[in-house]
């Protein structure tokens, strides 16, 4: 009878290893939050140069390399590689920072969306997007190496400038700033 049951446990363990994360907005939220007094390796992200205070902030991080920087989510889920996802609400006033829980110490890359319209998708002409070390923005994403920071064994600070569309082909930052 233990025979039995150990090969039909055997024949489940690879189907259930096997099986594929769909993707979803809520994929890397509970690995990706900050929670009080938690200790370990976290990034606090100041956001500067908003546009407005309309709709949400989303930071996503990402493994540091440029085939895995800015891929799906559920492709790096599903290959056992470095997602996390938080999402706030835009405080009416105040300075805006956003903390996102890293594996560990380590280099890693992030993007950060000003979702205007709250819906979770980035619209050219109307969202802000930016990056660690606020690389300058063309028409294509920016290399993982633009966009490293490294991480400690506790929270790093960061800060990242928005960039909103410029013209017809150019991001950058608000001219006048905050």
């Amino acid at each position: 009878m233990k025979m039995v049951w150990l090969a039909a446990l055997m024949v489940l363990i690879p189907a259930a290893a096997c099986a594929q994360v769909e993707s979803n907005p809520d994929l890397g939220k509970a690995e990706g939050q900050c929670r009080p007094n938690e200790a370990g390796s976290a990034v606090i992200v100041t956001v500067v140069g908003l546009k407005d205070r309309r709709g949400t902030l989303r930071a996503e991080l990402y493994p540091d390399n440029d085939q895995d920087f800015l891929q799906d989510d559920n492709i790096l889920i599903n290959q056992g590689k470095t997602f996390r996802r938080v999402e706030m609400p835009l405080p009416q006033a105040g300075a805006v920072q956003l903390c996102v829980r890293t594996p560990g110490p380590g280099a890693y890359t992030l993007s950060l969306l000003h979702d205007r319209d709250s819906n979770r998708k980035f619209g050219l002409s109307t969202d802000g997007v930016g990056f660690p070390n606020n690389p300058k923005l063309g028409l294509s994403k920016p290399r993982a190496a633009a966009t490293r920071f490294q991480t400690g064994p506790g929270l790093t600070q960061i800060s990242i400038r928005l960039n909103y569309r410029r013209g017809l082909f150019s991001f950058g930052p608000l001219r006048d700033g905050d």
